[in-house]
């Protein structure tokens, strides 16, 4: 078995060692006492030694260990959190010289030089707002595509607006959120460094800008029409009592987190004022819940491997039960799928759409072998490192788009 240090040497070791091997290591083990590279061997699967010098997956799986842990009040995987991703940071960290590793004191202590400063504030305000989750907001383009109106200049103005009020919803929930668990951030090693945690954004201006951030998504929301302003009040509300305690009542906290994509889907179609088919909503809503239960079985697979501290709703929830619910979902999705297809096909008399079953049936399949595996954290981080995920679906939008446009 081989192994690589930090120095690039290749450290061969063999099942069974000479007592001339063996003094060999004395004497390496006695040189790092004095500055030397220290080479430690613990024991492997198979019960011989295994190298575990720095990058090694056995000492990635103590430092991961030792470094991911979640105190019972938090939010692993929430609508509001997104903390499977968090998770995953952790892992790949501990592998991370201390200044970059994000659990390290040196970073934490970078991270908390900027507080007090403007600087400081304005950088915190940008990262709590988290623009990497807005790409979820595209789904509401989502029911004026199948709509066949999305090319229509209103609907595509009524669609951007229904997604900067979403982002701005959104981000105002990531305030309220980690300003409710700022103590339990402070005692985590990675979140602790999160702007409000980490002072950089105070708990006054953070409740300020989230006040602001809602209020102002509800009323240019009512500016638009109100459908989409009820679509968004139901949203903040759903996701304020989520943030409030809800996120620990198991089932429930499933149901709000896929609420949250199925109310993005159904915002773009709400603005512009379209006639949604009761397919679309089936298949969203059981997709929402597929994707949210893939969510919840990497985290809790993950736990189980590493031992990290969950919260109350995640520890409700065993493995297989999480299986049950994402391979129900999954078939539900696709069936509904399929009727909706041949529903088309009468509508529109054209045959694309019967087509689109065939890359949506093995996009599905192909998204669950991550979910198997343990890995589906965010939907959209995994559809974005897969490629062929990526094919997949870009063949279905291109066949839904000969169906509903040509």
């Amino acid at each position: 078995m081989a192994d690589n240090n930090e120095t690039g040497f290749q450290l061969d070791e063999e099942p069974t060692a000479s007592p001339e091997r063996g003094h060999r290591a004395e004497e390496r083990d006695e040189s790092a006492g004095h500055g030397g590279t220290k080479l430690a061997t613990e024991p492997g699967a198979d019960g011989t030694g295994a190298s575990t010098n720095g990058g090694g997956p056995t000492r990635q799986t103590r430092e991961t260990e030792r470094r991911i842990e979640t105190d019972s009040e938090g939010v692993i995987g929430s609508e509001a959190g997104g903390e499977a991703a968090a998770l995953e940071d952790d892992a790949q960290a501990s592998g991370k010289r201390e200044g970059t590793d994000k659990a390290s004191e040196a970073y934490h202590a970078r991270v908390v030089a900027a507080a007090g400063t403007l600087p400081g504030l304005l950088n915190g305000l940008v990262r709590e707002l988290r623009p990497k989750q807005w790409v979820k907001n595209i789904l509401v383009l989502a029911a004026p595509f199948t709509a066949g109106a999305l090319l229509r200049g209103p609907v595509l103005l009524d669609a951007a607006m229904a997604f900067v009020v979403f982002s701005m919803a959104a981000s105002g929930i990531y305030f309220v959120n980690d300003a409710i668990d700022v103590e339990s951030d402070r005692a985590h090693p990675t979140k602790r460094n999160r702007p409000i945690a980490a002072g950089l954004v105070p708990l006054p201006v953070a409740y300020a800008v989230s006040g602001l951030l809602l209020v102002g998504s509800l009323a240019l929301s009512a500016l638009v029409s109100m459908p989409l302003l009820a679509v968004m009040a139901v949203y903040v509300g759903v996701q304020l009592g989520y943030c409030f305690g809800l996120k620990h009542q198991p089932v429930i906290d499933l149901c709000i987190v896929a609420s949250g994509f199925l109310l993005r889907a159904v915002a773009g179609g709400a603005a512009a004022g379209l006639v949604i088919t009761q397919w679309f909503y089936i298949v969203v809503a059981f997709g929402s819940l597929f994707m949210v239960a893939g969510k919840r079985y990497a985290e809790v697979k993950l736990a189980n491997e590493t031992g990290a501290k969950i919260r109350k709703s995640l520890r409700a929830y065993s493995a297989s039960y999480l299986r049950f619910v994402w391979a129900i979902s999954a078939a539900i999705m696709i069936m509904s799928y399929s009727l909706w297809a041949y529903d088309i096909q009468h509508q529109d008399n054209s045959r694309w759409g019967i087509i689109s079953i065939i890359p949506f049936v093995i996009g599905i399949l192909r998204y669950a072998v991550d979910v198997d595996k343990g890995v589906a954290g965010e939907p959209e981080e995994v559809a974005l490192k897969d490629r062929v995920l990526l094919l997949l679906f870009g063949m279905l939008a291109g066949f839904l788009f000969l169906a509903f446009y040509l």
